[in-house]
């Protein structure tokens, strides 16, 4: 049994001597772990850091068997990141996101170019916005996707500002008024028409958004809690949105 594929490294794991047990995203086969033989070992150091891309060449006796991947590096996002605090938080935290939600080995395409999208934008004006329509993408590819056609209230496209925490819809500025303080905040990046680099401030409203709803509907049915990588993260983006307020 083999295949050939792109993956994204997610997370490593040490096995016996210079072994790693490495989980990549990858393009057609999911979110899928092998055994790489000399991964740990000094010749490999920093190799198969999360967020790194390779061309992958997967083999095992069986399809449920673990498996041994061969990788040749495509893309050193994890370098790229290195010495850029946001960019580095950013960038774990997609990957312990990753890891976290998506099944083993069952294929989300979506989810995979999002996240390849993502990494080539880390450093970029307005890179954080994209990471939270990244989580947006997840959240649909898993079944949970939100709805901002229009009003759930109203019924009117226009002047969208909030989202019910119980359904996942949009609600007007005028309808969502007397009950704001139940409701999130639509950041505007997020609609249709959005451009341009969002303020800290509406990223955080959009890092609260999909937080609430992954909490919600993936970690806590599962019994978890959102990776510290992603608080971490958070609170980076937190930071530059105090600083810009000073």
């Amino acid at each position: 049994m083999e295949w050939a594929d792109q993956g994204i490294v997610v997370s490593t794991r040490r096995h016996g001597e210079g072994s790693l047990i490495v989980s990549f995203l990858t393009k057609e086969h999911g979110r899928h772990a092998g055994l790489i033989k000399g991964g740990g070992s000094r010749r490999s150091a920093g190799l198969y850091e999360p967020g790194n891309l390779f061309d992958l060449d997967w083999r095992a006796r069986l399809p449920e068997h673990l498996g041994t991947f061969k990788g040749e590096l495509r893309k050193a996002f994890a370098a790229n990141a290195l010495g850029h605090s946001l960019s580095l938080a950013g960038l774990s935290a997609a990957c312990a996101m990753v890891e976290g939600v998506l099944p083993e080995r069952e294929p989300h395409r979506p989810v995979y170019e999002g996240l390849s999208a993502l990494l080539e934008a880390l450093g970029e004006p307005g890179w954080p916005s994209l990471y939270v329509r990244w989580e947006m993408g997840v959240l649909a590819e898993l079944g949970f996707g939100l709805d901002l056609r229009c009003c759930a209230a109203t019924g009117q496209t226009e002047n969208l500002a909030y989202i019910s925490p119980k359904s996942g819809r949009a609600v007007s500025k005028e309808a969502g008024e007397p009950y704001k303080d139940r409701l999130l905040i639509l950041p505007p990046f997020l609609l249709q028409g959005g451009s341009g680099e969002p303020p800290p401030s509406h990223v955080l409203n959009g890092l609260k958004l999909t937080g609430h709803f992954l909490q919600e509907t993936v970690f806590t049915p599962h019994g978890k809690e959102i990776p510290a990588a992603r608080t971490r993260f958070v609170d980076r983006v937190r930071r530059m949105d105090t600083i810009s307020g000073a």
